[in-house]
């Protein structure tokens, strides 16, 4: 075993160099450090598609932090196995003091982290984790009593009223780089090695106009305007910080900073109640008969259910790995109220195509649509297709773009009829929420 004492920074969901709390925390520890970042066997064998751009993204971010590292004279650690038997590699080739790395909220992290901690603790290894991808977590936004807020209005509220009187720490990562640990650094696995081929979908850049964000509450609900940040993937890896996004909403626009306020939201959601990933926040929303039209499902997955706004969205998600939130919005509130199917299918289909996707907010949005979650729509809201189109694509610009085919013959008629698809789902509905 090597004789230099070192410390490990275990890159997760904080694909960046610089404002990185544990990071900062490891570079300041007297202790030279090893990036490591581990592609999780456990999880890239539950993708089914083997272009899966969330890979290709994290490959070509590790790329890049492979370039900085090596000029740095330093250089990522990156094996393709599972957490539990790459750290017992590392612990072999390595004389490791302690791990460094940054908090995750989701149930199999959570348990994922645990059974790290107890491996590492066995070899007197600490394990050090720390804050990095909210601004504030867990309990620390909760209601007087101490109780977790299911209300979005006043938990904003309370989490202003916390970021206005506290501020956001620095953790200038950035100007600690000469304490990273010098070594012969391995390639990067390639993306064939692990079963996967580069995706050809376009990946968004980081970079954001300050005039978008400014003019963010104006465009944000019109899909045929760029006037979205698209920034939700590099949340998602952390290839920018959340600290500085919070900075810059605050110095340009209310809108954009509370969509950062609702991320959180449903990441403390998430924490405090750990049911929602495949259960009703409300648990009474259990008992709706659900259709579950397989059938139906496939042709709202392909864009075929002869409403233009649904199909466009579906079309859009399924070439880009992404679609308009308000878009988002409209396929959900279809599926699960016009087709009455099970919003945990439409959550499990967003899961897949995603290049964004995030456990809360993924569960949060489906939640809302459904009306099952906290906060959410109520039931009755049911979104109309036809007027959302004419409020917000009114010109069909986006739907032109999409569903280019949408006025000829061959466009497929209405799969339901709205009339009648709303007064099933609130029939369906009441039943379900009548009290015992």
């Amino acid at each position: 075993m090597p004789t230099d004492t070192i410390v490990i920074h275990w890159f997760r969901r904080d694909l960046r160099l610089e404002d990185n709390h544990a990071l900062y925390e490891a570079l300041k520890s007297g202790k030279k450090v090893l990036p490591v970042f581990i592609f999780d066997s456990d999880i890239l064998r539950k993708l089914s598609e083997k272009s899966d751009a969330r890979v290709t993204f994290i490959y070509q971010q590790l790329q890049r932090l492979q370039k900085e590292l090596l000029s740095l004279g330093s250089g990522l650690y990156v094996v393709h196995d599972t957490p539990d038997s790459a750290f017992k590699k590392l612990l072999k080739e390595f004389n490791v003091a302690a791990v460094y790395t940054n908090h995750d909220y989701e149930p199999y992290a959570i348990q994922r982290d645990s059974d790290i901690e107890i491996l590492l603790e066995k070899e007197n290894v600490n394990f050090l984790t720390f804050k990095d991808q909210v601004i504030f977590e867990k309990a620390e936004v909760v209601k007087d009593d101490g109780k977790p807020y299911t209300v979005f209005t006043p938990y904003s509220r309370k989490w202003l009223a916390r970021f206005d009187k506290e501020g956001i720490p620095d953790y200038p990562s950035e100007k600690f780089q000469a304490n990273f640990h010098h070594w012969k650094s391995k390639e990067i696995p390639s993306l064939a090695s692990m079963g996967f081929t580069l995706s050809d979908i376009k990946l968004p850049s980081a970079i954001v106009r300050d005039n978008l964000i400014s003019n963010y509450d104006e465009q944000r609900n019109y899909p045929a305007i760029d006037g979205t940040s698209r920034l939700g993937v590099h949340l998602r890896f952390g290839t920018i910080s959340i600290r500085k996004q919070v900075r810059k909403a605050k110095q340009l626009n209310a809108v954009w900073l509370s969509e950062l306020i609702w991320r959180e939201f449903y990441m403390m959601i998430l924490w405090h109640f750990p049911h929602v990933v495949d259960s009703a926040f409300k648990p009474i929303y259990n008992n709706i008969e659900w259709r579950n039209k397989e059938a139906e499902f496939e042709k709202w997955k392909s864009g075929q259910t002869g409403y233009p706004i649904v199909d466009a969205g579906m079309r859009e998600l399924a070439a880009t790995g992404y679609m308009h939130n308000r878009v988002r919005m409209i396929v959900a509130s279809f599926l699960t109220k016009h087709l009455l199917i099970d919003w945990r299918w439409g959550e499990a289909w967003f899961a897949e195509k995603l290049l964004d996707f995030e456990l809360a907010s993924n569960n949060g949005g489906w939640q809302w649509a459904a009306g099952s979650g906290c906060d959410a729509a109520p039931y009755f809201r049911i979104f109309n297709p036809y007027e959302q189109t004419k409020k917000f694509d009114a010109d069909m610009k986006y739907i032109r773009k999409w569903v280019p085919e949408f006025e000829d013959f061959s466009y497929p008629k209405p799969i339901v009829d709205h009339k009648d698809a709303r007064e099933r789902c609130l029939r369906v509905y009441s039943k379900a929420l009548k009290p015992a």
